[in-house]
């Protein structure tokens, strides 16, 4: 074995220690060059090394017709090596980018397979890297989009994980050939028609022809970078803690903060901590689109504006900033007769209801504000359902949603408020289980 191969499986190793004892490695095999040489070098460091069982992922997105064979191909190498191989075949709806949607379709597919603690290996190298980050700082990427491709991410139940990260396509290539491999071509990686093949193919070679080692300093840069959008991660921790981040509002997911300590910061920390706390919500806006977050944030203390995003909205209300997702905001109110109190009631697009205590008598129906109801609560006697709401400090947004509990004319009970009882002594109170408010995003 040449010194180059034991480099390249020490380095490999090395990059993998912190998941030596995960349940599984599965490797994403396209049967390309960076894939190729991964898996080899797994089952090269699997001979003299304890490690997770081994095995492979060819994703067939069926957009070619020369990659129709790759299967084939990655079939018989695993065979050579005696890896299990696990052929997914993806349908690809490219309505907007092509290349995105095999992307997705691919990631969707691996997902779908990742057991819980298991590892996906990918085999992106350092020239990727440097590939991505040129090609994000085109797009006028942050500090998070240049810091590249991360080494480690969740996926699923899984894991993501790219080893390869600091070893450069020539030095995989070299390997390859050493170990006499063979591996495919996809035919469009020549087409300089999309932006990231015209990075590789004609960008990156002039760029290495005046500056060799410029590969390896993007790289390092963009390592520069991953810190210090680790230091700005924390600080949005330590804001978004002082703005009191909750997650529920009487047990309904409605994400929130107190805005109070959020317009106390500086402008850039306001947006960093946003920015953090929108991650998992939805796709973040673009730098022009932040005016939305200024007009929401400077707004008469007796408006109700809005911050509309791709994935939902922010409002405003109540001292706090709550977000709202396009699911959640799709809802449509609709009128349903309650049979059967005894038994939960589905509510389409809104959860459900449910009695605790003993029913009371019907025939019961659930409505929804349309203004100008009115409660009869002992002692108190008929008091507007818009003050009892205001003194609950409800918020505005969210009232036309709360299900009210109506036998004939009189209201009987108000989702979210089972302090509000009509009867003296009431053995009963309504409970609602809300719907969650989630974009579907990772």
């Amino acid at each position: 074995m040449s010194l180059d191969s034991v480099s390249l499986e020490n380095r490999l190793l090395a990059a993998l220690v912190p998941w030596r004892r995960a349940p599984a490695w599965r490797v994403a095999l396209s049967g390309g060059l960076d894939s190729t040489v991964l898996l080899h070098l797994l089952v090269q460091l699997a001979r003299r090394e304890v490690l997770p069982p081994i095995s492979a992922i060819h994703v067939h997105h069926g957009l070619q017709t020369v990659a129709d064979a790759w299967p084939e191909h990655c079939q018989r190498f695993c065979d050579a090596l005696g890896v299990p191989l696990r052929v997914e075949r993806v349908r690809v709806d490219g309505w907007a980018s092509l290349e995105r949607a095999a992307r997705e379709a691919r990631y969707g597919a691996f997902t779908a397979i990742l057991g819980e603690g298991e590892c996906l290996l990918t085999g992106q190298h350092r020239d990727d890297q440097a590939e991505t980050v040129l090609f994000r700082l085109f797009r006028g990427a942050g500090v998070r989009g240049l810091a590249g491709m991360p080494a480690c991410r969740s996926l699923g139940s899984g894991l993501l994980l790219r080893p390869l990260l600091g070893i450069s396509r020539d030095e995989l290539e070299r390997y390859a050939r050493s170990h006499g491999l063979s591996w495919v071509e996809d035919p469009s990686n020549a087409s300089d028609d999309f932006d990231r093949n015209y990075l590789r193919n004609q960008l990156l070679p002039f760029i290495a022809w005046r500056w060799p080692a410029a590969g390896e300093t993007i790289v390092r840069s963009a390592g520069h970078l991953a810190e210090a959008d680790g230091l700005l991660t924390e600080l949005a921790q330590a804001d978004l803690m002082a703005a009191d981040q909750q997650a529920h509002y009487r047990e309904m997911p409605l994400p929130s903060l107190a805005i109070g300590p959020l317009i106390a910061l500086s402008e850039a920390r306001q947006r960093n901590a946003l920015r953090h706390w929108l991650a998992p919500l939805a796709r973040l806006p673009d730098s022009a689109h932040w005016a939305g977050w200024q007009d929401l944030r400077d707004a008469r203390a007796d408006a109700e504006p809005v911050w509309r995003l791709a994935d939902g909205e922010l409002r405003r209300a109540n001292g706090r900033l709550w977000w709202l997702a396009n699911a959640w905001l799709a809802f449509v109110p609709q009128v349903q007769s309650w049979a059967d109190a005894s038994h939960a009631l589905v509510l389409p697009g809104n959860g459900s209801l449910h009695v605790e205590g003993e029913s009371p008598r019907g025939p019961l129906e659930v409505r929804y504000r349309q203004g100008g109801e009115v409660m009869a609560l002992p002692g108190r006697g008929h008091r507007d359902l818009k003050r009892l709401l205001n003194e609950a400090g409800v918020p505005a947004f969210l009232r036309g949603r709360l299900p009210l509990l109506w036998r004939a004319d009189e209201l009987l009970g108000v989702a979210l408020l089972p302090e509000l009882r009509v009867e003296p002594g009431q053995s009963w109170i309504l409970g609602w289980t809300p719907p969650t408010n989630d974009s579907g995003l990772s």
